[in-house]
């Protein structure tokens, strides 16, 4: 029910978002340029899908373990991810609609960054970082520090490929403000990683994987 409800929640404001994701367009959109909107196979389309799908694990994630930990550090690091995530995905998908573009592909995850399908096997994992089923399923038996560490970890290898794909949109993508974001999303995640590092630290753990972020 804690999962259910974490997702109604995030759902709501990702929902509300969508709107101001249309307007931050409308401002920003290709910088009065006049150019027309990406095509549906763009690395621009491919990074808003890809990455909306990224963020809103995580924002599930940052819910799950705010129910699982009173620890006051980590439920503000899991409440601003989950709060910055949810506005990003929801500028993404504003983006979408304003480009008149599917909010889904029939085309595998990544293809905008040449990758391929990545091998799920329908574990919830679609793409770099991504935690699988039994990894949230995981989480949300946790309590305590087991929970804060393990959320520590899911996230600090979700933020890496974050980064990876973020790092595929500065280099890919053509809308200026989508590389903006992007290369936001680069500086912010990394500074993350850094705090959940020393977090990891305090707890003596440390991060599990060290994905490539292509940096």
């Amino acid at each position: 029910m804690k999962r259910a409800k974490a997702g109604w929640i995030a759902g709501t404001v990702t929902a509300a978002l969508v709107a101001a994701g249309a307007i931050t367009y409308a401002v920003a959109g290709d910088d009065g340029s006049g150019v027309e909107p990406p095509a549906a196979d763009s690395a621009d389309a491919g990074f808003a899908r890809d990455m909306a799908v990224h963020h809103q694990q995580a924002v599930e994630m940052s819910y799950i373990v705010r129910d699982r930990t009173d620890d006051e550090e980590v439920r503000r690091l899991a409440y601003d991810i989950a709060q910055t995530q949810a506005n990003q995905r929801g500028m993404m998908l504003g983006w979408l609609d304003l480009w008149g573009l599917p909010k889904v592909s029939t085309d595998p995850p990544m293809t905008w960054m040449d990758m391929g399908s990545m091998p799920s096997e329908g574990d919830g994992s679609l793409m770099p970082g991504m935690a699988t089923n039994a990894d949230l399923e995981k989480l949300g038996r946790l309590n305590g520090e087991q929970a804060e560490i393990f959320y520590l970890q899911l996230m600090t290898e979700h933020h890496q490929g974050g980064i990876h794909m973020a790092e595929g949109c500065v280099s890919r993508c053509t809308v200026g403000a989508e590389k903006r974001l992007a290369q936001g999303m680069v500086q912010g995640q990394q500074s993350e990683i850094d705090l959940m590092a020393d977090m990891l630290r305090e707890r003596g753990a440390e991060a599990e994987t060290e994905t490539e972020t292509g940096s």
